[in-house]
């Protein structure tokens, strides 16, 4: 046991999100079992002190409860398989990607089937903010399981809510991440607006942050506009597309009409073929920049 005696968890999938909440666990005092495909992210949260299994079914065998934080349902399916597999006794797998709520039930029955519970719990907030336990679970699909979980939450979350029936976690991140969707286009085409004007980006970002047009999502990524830096990513833009993916097919589905969220979604899929795949959301900016013309450094010296 880690120091503490907090217990054993299981994090699967260590990028942006998943890291940081292995790296939170651990830091406060809980014996982490990590595993990814990738051997660097192995080795960097083996640094951090967590253990690192063989593999997905080698978590099972250590952890009774795993957390999930994966970038394609293709591998929440392998990941299901492989713990339903394994021969284990109950486990609690608690599912914290963002997917297409069809494919979270299909791992759900996997793992019932296997006689072990599976809970939908996508989480709000960014990579940066992950890595300060700023984050707000949107739990669901399993009351008890939850009440008893909240310790864990604690160790890398802020917040932790029970929305109740499974899929309903997915529903609130769905909507949430909507209007993140919008709040990052339109912080950069307020950014692009002002410097196109001839204002200095720091100076934007000042006055908007203590005015009425601020949001969480400006605070977050206006910075990184500022800088015109986008290479250390909170989420990425490849990445985001999933995600918008998902959105836009959920309210295709249930027949709601997203006119702003659709316009931004024209915006990422430029940023993505201008090559900003592996940059944070934030290069949207970029994006319109280029669109209006800008040039950094062309900025009016005064201001009236």
């Amino acid at each position: 046991m880690a120091s503490g005696g907090k217990g054993v968890v299981g994090v699967i999938g260590l990028g942006i999100m998943g890291g940081a909440f292995a790296q939170n666990l651990v830091a406060a005092g809980w014996r982490v079992i990590g595993y990814d495909i990738a051997p660097s992210r192995r080795r960097a949260l083996a640094r951090l002190g967590a253990e690192i299994a063989a593999d997905a079914a080698d978590v099972a065998r250590q952890a009774p409860t795993i957390i999930t934080s994966l970038p394609k349902p293709a591998a929440l399916a392998a990941t299901s398989v492989a713990i339903a597999k394994s021969g284990v006794s109950r486990r609690v797998v608690i599912e914290a990607s963002t997917f297409a709520i069809a494919d979270k039930a299909k791992a759900e029955t996997v793992l019932r089937k296997a006689g072990h519970v599976m809970l939908d719990c996508p989480v709000s907030g960014t990579g940066a903010q992950a890595r300060v336990k700023d984050l707000v679970v949107y739990a669901s699909g399993g009351a008890v399981e939850i009440k008893r979980l909240r310790p864990m939450f604690t160790a890398f979350t802020r917040a932790v809510h029970d929305l109740g029936a499974f899929g309903n976690g997915s529903r609130m991140k769905y909507v949430a991440n909507l209007l993140v969707a919008i709040h990052n286009v339109a912080s950069a085409e307020a950014m692009v607006l002002g410097m196109k004007a001839g204002l200095p980006p720091q100076l934007i970002f000042d006055l908007i942050k203590i005015g009425a047009g601020n949001s969480r999502v400006f605070e977050l990524r206006a910075p990184m506009m500022v800088k015109d830096r986008y290479d250390n990513p909170t989420m990425k833009i490849g990445v985001w597309q999933k995600d918008m993916d998902v959105i836009g097919g959920y309210a295709r589905e249930i027949g709601v009409p997203t006119p702003m969220f659709n316009a931004s979604a024209g915006i990422y899929q430029r940023a993505r073929k201008a090559g900003h795949d592996e940059h944070d959301t934030a290069a949207v900016c970029a994006v319109l920049e280029k669109m209006a013309g800008v040039k950094r450094g062309k900025a009016k010296k005064k201001l009236h």
